[in-house]
């Protein structure tokens, strides 16, 4: 009988440790993209390094990036200044996105949901509450996640100074493409 309890006991605590397992998943090497789209010039850089997290019982998220993984610019020199000048990397090496899926969504079952994501964003050391549009399809126990929304770099104490202001934008594009594939 001690034997049947026990095995009964771990079965239980297999079952439940899968289940938990089923309901985070993590995405690495997401891809997030940023557009500056300014009278004189136009600024685009991408990183494939974006990692992330999604409790599905709960909606809850986490998405980080470190800003030097970006690259693309027109050419170094502007890396180096996006890096020491604007997102001061050393200083606030990661921008964060955080918080909850308002909408109900089934994750179990296939098909493409339009949703808004509330949370905080964190750029530049400066957290503000923000709620995003995300396209969301689930297929085949994959979850993708795309997102295109503008961020005001004053908003983040990013500011642009006066001899460069034509050629950087105060409001950049952000497009998120994740996939969730990885169960933890």
């Amino acid at each position: 009988m001690r034997t049947y309890l026990l095995a009964l006991i771990m079965i239980c605590f297999a079952v439940h440790s899968n289940a938990q397992k089923a309901n985070k998943l993590i995405m690495r090497n997401g891809s997030i993209r940023f557009v500056s789209d300014a009278t004189l010039e136009r600024i685009e850089a991408k990183s494939s390094k974006l990692n992330g997290l999604l409790m599905l019982a709960d909606k809850t998220f986490a998405f980080t990036v470190e800003n030097t993984s970006f690259n693309g610019f027109n050419g170094s020199l502007q890396q180096e200044h996006f890096n020491e000048n604007y997102l001061e990397s050393e200083r606030f090496p990661r921008c964060n996105f955080t918080g909850k899926i308002v909408e109900n969504i089934n994750f179990y079952v296939d098909g493409k949901y339009e949703v808004r994501a509330k949370g905080k964003l964190n750029i530049h050391g400066v957290e503000k509450d923000r709620i995003i549009k995300v396209s969301i399809e689930v297929k085949n126990g994959k979850i993708n996640v795309y997102s295109k929304f503008n961020v005001l770099l004053e908003e983040h104490g990013i500011f642009i100074p006066t001899i460069v202001n034509q050629k950087i934008s105060e409001e950049i594009q952000i497009i998120v493409q994740a996939n969730f594939e990885h169960y933890e």
